[in-house]
């Protein structure tokens, strides 16, 4: 982290995460923890991210308690959660009931397929500006685990865990040989 943000810099960084990207927050939150504040580095960010990853519960809320912990303890991670979980919740309740009055009209359900790609848009632009720094230092470690990780479930239709389960240790050996070999 750059400067140890307040408990309030937290609530209001979240809560902007949370209001900017809707439903799909995680470009949000890279662009503003790694870019724009300066809280985390690109490496950190996807080392925290794996971390959250293997936690229960959704990612970024995951990541929010961390960086808020990190900066202000346990104050920091309830500020953080509030502020990117509090407002959404009223935001559903609201379109839930929005969507239950207007949800059968053509226009609605062409808004939300055209947000739909929008969304699935920027999860494709993170993951590449993710991969960047991996690529960038052990591109010839990473890429071919990406490119069979790709072939297996976008191509092959495999399913994710089993290509996981499969990739995963594989992926851990051929590093482990290749430090062992630097």
């Amino acid at each position: 982290m750059s400067a140890r943000p307040t408990a309030w810099a937290l609530f209001v960084t979240f809560f902007q995460i949370a209001v900017s990207g809707f439903g799909g927050t995680l470009p949000f939150a890279r662009r503003t923890l790694v870019d724009r504040r300066g809280w985390l580095s690109a490496e950190d960010f996807t080392e925290t991210l794996s971390l959250c990853q293997t936690l229960p519960g959704p990612n970024v809320v995951n990541m929010s308690i961390v960086v808020g912990a990190r900066a202000c303890g346990w104050v920091g991670s309830v500020c953080a959660f509030a502020g990117l979980v509090g407002t959404p919740v009223v935001v559903v309740i609201t379109l839930g009931l929005l969507y239950n009055r207007f949800g059968g009209l053509g226009v609605v359900r062409h808004a939300l397929v055209g947000l739909g790609a929008s969304a699935s848009g920027l999860v494709v632009a993170t993951a590449g500006r993710m991969a960047e720094p991996l690529l960038r230092s052990r591109a010839a470690v990473a890429a071919p685990f990406i490119l069979a990780a790709f072939a297996a479930v976008a191509l092959l239709r495999l399913p994710l865990p089993w290509v996981l389960i499969v990739l995963g240790p594989l992926s851990i050996a051929v590093v482990w040989v290749w430090r062992r070999r630097a």
